[in-house]
């Protein structure tokens, strides 16, 4: 090369990057780190920090402080220290029962949402005439007002006057107007015991959860399944035709295909889904809150959630320092079973690029 004549620009050796932020853009490839723009970047960002930091941060840090304190919105908070913490742990059972009723929701909701919408996109994805209608109306649910469909679910499961408990009485009517019944004095007394149960009060003893509760759990799987259905079946339209067209060649029935081939890749779905739905269970407040409450804003022991019990003692009881030490154990609980989550999602959750 003759002297003084500049190599060409794509043998020119690239000046290597001099900081963690230049090495990241790098890595990313996501072009050149400009010190230059780093204050317009912030500017745009401003807004959003703001907002986080206002109605996020702020608050959950105060809250954090608050657990530790005694405070009835009227006077001075006293600090306790951990004395709202010890009196949930070893003061309060009604605190138990709701961590109970909240893991039982979870249990009753999170496993037949995911089979119930799993099935119908099934259903869904076999090319069957009018399938956005029956996609519209397993949806509809979904975007439907919570507290509306609660007060018709509450309607549904009243004791007294509800389309069910009707059913009920319609049925001891009839089998009290027969003459078999009349003619056996203990079919007779089984007909007379006949009532409908106290679906939005009644609790649950042993390992039955109780009326209230289940009522609550099928209204939440009625009002969500739908959304569960379209993700599915957003997933089940993604599976590669080949895979399936392969396993037939390996003479798959449809009962290995589904198991071996659909399932599998429809696995990062189900993780998707089963996360965010053990998060709403664990926060479930509307539901139970909008069908089970008296006028005086209390629910019935075995319907109550831990975030209802939350509300309770924030606006009910005026304890504003226990509701925030309530909402740090849920912190803690939801942070540990997402955790676990994640960890062993690694043994049943299989990607494309595996």
């Amino acid at each position: 090369m003759e002297r003084g004549v500049a190599p060409p620009a794509s043998t020119v050796p690239e000046r290597p990057p001099s900081s963690f932020f230049q090495k990241a853009a790098s890595t990313l490839g996501i072009g050149a780190w400009r010190a230059d723009q780093q204050v317009e970047g912030y500017l745009f960002l401003l807004p959003s920090l703001l907002g986080f930091s206002v109605f996020v941060l702020v608050p959950i840090v105060i809250s954090l402080g608050l657990s530790f304190q005694e405070w009835n919105l009227l006077t001075p908070p006293t600090y306790i220290g951990l004395n709202n913490y010890i009196e949930l742990f070893t003061k309060d059972p009604m605190f138990g029962n709701v961590l109970r009723n909240t893991l039982w929701y979870m249990v009753l909701i999170v496993p037949v949402q995911l089979v119930i919408g799993f099935v119908l996109a099934l259903m869904l994805n076999t090319g069957i005439r009018g399938l956005k209608l029956y996609r519209m109306l397993y949806f509809m649910p979904v975007v439907a007002s919570a507290v509306a469909a609660a007060m018709v679910f509450r309607f549904l499961f009243n004791q007294q006057s509800g389309v069910i408990a009707a059913g009920v009485w319609e049925i001891k009517g009839f089998l009290l107007g027969q003459g078999w019944v009349q003619a056996s004095p203990s079919l007779l007394a089984w007909a007379n015991s006949i009532m409908p149960p106290d679906f939005l009060n009644a609790s649950g003893s042993g390992i039955w959860p109780g009326w209230a509760l289940v009522s609550v759990a099928v209204f939440t799987v009625w009002k969500n399944v739908g959304f569960t259905m379209v993700i599915y079946l957003a997933a089940l339209q993604a599976v590669p035709d080949v895979l399936i067209d392969a396993a037939k060649v390996d003479g798959a029935n449809r009962w290995q295909r589904l198991r071996n081939v659909t399932i599998p890749l429809v696995s990062p779905t189900t993780f998707f889904l089963l996360v965010i739905q053990m998060l709403g269970a664990f926060q479930i407040f509307t539901e139970p809150f909008i069908m089970n409450a008296n006028t005086q804003r209390q629910l019935p022991v075995g319907s109550a959630s831990i975030v209802t019990y939350i509300y309770e003692n924030a606006f009910n009881f005026q304890r504003m320092g226990k509701a925030a030490a309530i909402s740090w154990v849920l912190f803690v609980i939801v942070f540990t079973v997402t955790i676990m989550q994640t960890v062993l999602q690694r043994r049943w959750v299989h990607y494309e690029t595996e």
